[in-house]
């Protein structure tokens, strides 16, 4: 058999860089990828029927980690600035009442309001720094979900090492604690910057619709070699609607794993 070692060596892939080729596994074209993140090599296979994935520690140059700091610095980090509609939420009504039919904290969230799109705005925040903002528009407005800014980091909520990876900020908001960090992707795939801002867990927990099952599936798939161990949600309803049954099952996983690695 092959030493997938020597073909991951043999790539050359520079700090930040994705490389996408045919599997030398199972031969799928184009359905192997290998990406560099901070001399952490990751590799996985797409195709359903392979289990190729992995990860391994490479060598990174004093070059590399200042170019990977000044790369944050410009972009990821980079200036951002909410329209001068979006303004604290300051208790209006509005917020008020989508707050109470979610059964979520305004302030813990640090919500604004857009009084001009009347949409509740859920800040996105790095280090410490907002870097971008969605908005769920309060009426009939299209598009339900608006995104302020072009940075493509989820929303996330809560603290430790577990994370529930969702697709919208209200589940991310339901489920985030003390235990759990609610992580919205806030779309229909997982972008790269998911994969590494997902890396900072020891645990990822999919749990998406329910009819969104083989997007599940997926996204466990993509995240094995990002996350140490990633885990498989089945719920019956979408988590922000607090189905009884749901909300055991993750608190039940959230259970298992602290018994698992305590």
């Amino acid at each position: 058999m092959y030493n997938i070692y020597n073909t991951i060596s043999d790539l050359d892939i520079s700090n930040g860089e994705t490389k996408r080729m045919n599997c030398p596994n199972c031969n799928g074209f184009k359905t192997f990828s290998v990406t560099n993140n901070m001399g952490h090599l990751l590799w996985n296979c797409y195709k359903a029927s392979c289990n190729l994935s992995g990860s391994k520690r490479t060598h990174l140059s004093v070059d590399d980690i200042r170019a990977n700091f000044s790369k944050k610095d410009n972009n990821v980090e980079a200036d951002f600035e909410l329209p001068d509609c979006v303004v604290s939420h300051g208790n209006r009504k509005e917020v008020m009442q989508f707050c109470d039919d979610w059964c979520i904290h305004a302030t813990n969230l640090n919500l604004l309001y857009d009084v001009k799109e009347n949409r509740v705005v859920f800040p996105i925040v790095h280090n410490g720094i907002m870097v971008d903002a969605t908005g769920r528009a309060l009426s009939g407005r299209l598009p339900k979900w608006k995104r302020y800014g072009k940075n493509d980091l989820p929303y996330s909520y809560g603290s430790g090492k577990v994370a529930v990876v969702v697709e919208d900020c209200v589940s991310a908001a339901v489920v985030g604690s003390e235990v759990f960090v609610g992580v919205a992707v806030l779309g229909t795939s997982l972008s790269e910057s998911h994969k590494r801002y997902l890396t900072q867990f020891s645990t990822a927990i999919i749990a998406l619709d329910p009819d969104a099952l083989p997007k599940t599936l997926a996204f466990a798939k993509e995240l094995r070699g990002h996350v140490n161990t990633v885990k498989v949600l089945r719920l019956n309803d979408d988590l922000k609607y607090r189905n009884p049954t749901d909300i055991s099952m993750l608190h039940n996983t959230g259970e298992e794993l602290w018994n698992y690695h305590s």
